[in-house]
C-alpha cells in the first residue's frame, strides 16, 4: 500500500528503513518516546511509504524503550540538570519537560532536583545577568524591574528573584528557608 508524501525526500520507506531511521536517531541524540514519535511521523509525512501494512510506530519505539535507548527518566534528570546550570528556575524545566513530552511520573525526580538546587539556579542567573549582589552599581527602579522580569522569565519564583534583585552589589544572598 503506497501513501504519497508531502515531499519526497528520498526513496520510500518500508519497516526496515524506518527502523534504520529510528536507530540512527536515537544513536545521535538524547531523546524521549514522543520525541522518537514526532520524528518517525514527520519522515512518514516527508516520504512515501512502501508497504503492505500502515506503518506502526509505536511498537518500535516501545523496543527501543525495553533495549534502553531511551530512557524519558534519566532525559529529564538530565535536562533538568542542565538547566539548572545555566541559571534556570523550576517553572521553566517544567516547561522543558512537558515540551520533551515527559510524562508527570518520569519528570517527578527531575522536578525534585530542580527545587533542591533552585537557589543555586538562581545565584548562577544573577551571576551571568550581573543582577543584584553581582552587579558594579546599584540599578534605578525601572532597571531592577526588568531584571525581576528576567528572573521570572527564566522560571524562578518571586520571592527568589526579588531577593537577588533588590540585593546591593556585593551583598550576600541566603536561602532563608
Amino acid at each position: 500500500m503506497k501513501v504519497k508524501a508531502l515531499k519526497n525526500s528520498g526513496k520510500a520507506l518500508d519497516q526496515n528503513s524506518l527502523q534504520e531511521l529510528a536507530l540512527r536517531y536515537v544513536s545521535k541524540y538524547a531523546t524521549t518516546r514522543y520525541k522518537l514519535t514526532a520524528y518517525l511521523q514527520r519522515k512518514l509525512r516527508e516520504r512515501e511509504w512502501n508497504g503492505d501494512t500502515p506503518p506502526d510506530i509505536q511498537p518500535m519505539v516501545e523496543r527501543f524503550v525495553e533495549l534502553g535507548y531511551i530512557d524519558d527518566a534519566l532525559f529529564a534528570k538530565n535536562r533538568a540538570a542542565s538547566l539548572a546550570n545555566r541559571g534556570y528556575g523550576k517553572q521553566r524545566v517544567s516547561q522543558a519537560l512537558y515540551q520533551a513530552g515527559i510524562d508527570e511520573d518520569d519528570g517527578r525526580d527531575a522536578l525534585a532536583l530542580s527545587d533542591e538546587n533552585q537557589w543555586e539556579a538562581a545565584r548562577i542567573f544573577a551571576r551571568k545577568k550581573s543582577i543584584g549582589p553581582f552587579a558594579r552599581e546599584q540599578h534605578d527602579r525601572e532597571k531592577q524591574q526588568k531584571q525581576l522580569q528576567a528572573f521570572l522569565r527564566a522560571g524562578h519564583s518571586y520571592d527568589i528573584a526579588a531577593k537577588f534583585v533588590f540585593a546591593s552589589p556585593g551583598d550576600e544572598v541566603t536561602d532563608t528557608h
